[in-house]
């Protein structure tokens, strides 16, 4: 569920960006910042980012569940949004960033009304932007182990993991190679 949360996401700010901004290249991606070797996770330039820094249980909707029962796992989803753009680029990084929180501004809600795609096992997303204090925001880029870049956390609500419909995922084949 938290790849298809996070790939629907994705897709509806590129797809936002396509309309809004009249650009054919994908401009955000879901990439962690760094590999785990200390290389940057994305090559190239002028990209946003969409990276998950942390999953937390939702104790709110779980009060007055029966304990020792199974029930489905509420879970909050930290996302960064971060521009990894080139110096020269630095006011189109501000700017990007820009649309994506008038976009999450403005459509805060996603669900099966207005966001068709959304996976079937998936009832609705709410994203909350978080206030990062300096020093917050310093112990996440060092968790990272990244040069900070311009960015924004958001909190994602409402993502229920039920072990009954967890799947794998696996890619459409689109060629053989022999």
């Amino acid at each position: 569920m938290i790849q298809e949360a996070l790939s629907c996401l994705v897709d509806e700010i590129n797809g936002y960006f396509r309309s809004r901004l009249k650009i054919n290249e994908d401009k955000v991606v879901l990439s962690g910042v760094m590999n785990p070797d200390g290389t940057t996770a994305i090559r190239g330039e002028n990209k946003v980012l969409v990276t998950l820094v942390n999953i937390e249980k939702d104790t709110v909707s779980q009060n007055g569940s029966v304990p020792h029962t199974s029930h489905p796992l509420n879970i909050n989803l930290y996302v960064l949004f971060s521009a990894s753009f080139a110096a020269a680029n630095y006011p189109e990084a501000l700017k990007f960033l820009t649309f994506i929180m008038g976009y999450l501004q403005q459509k805060n809600v996603f669900n099966k009304t207005n966001t068709p795609q959304l996976d079937a096992g998936i009832e609705k997303l709410i994203f909350e932007m978080e206030n990062l204090t300096l020093e917050k925001l310093n112990s996440v880029w060092t968790t990272l182990g990244a040069k900070y870049m311009p960015s924004v956390m958001y909190k994602m609500r409402m993502l229920t993991i039920d072990g009954s419909i967890v799947r794998e995922f696996r890619p459409e084949v689109s060629a053989i190679q022999n």
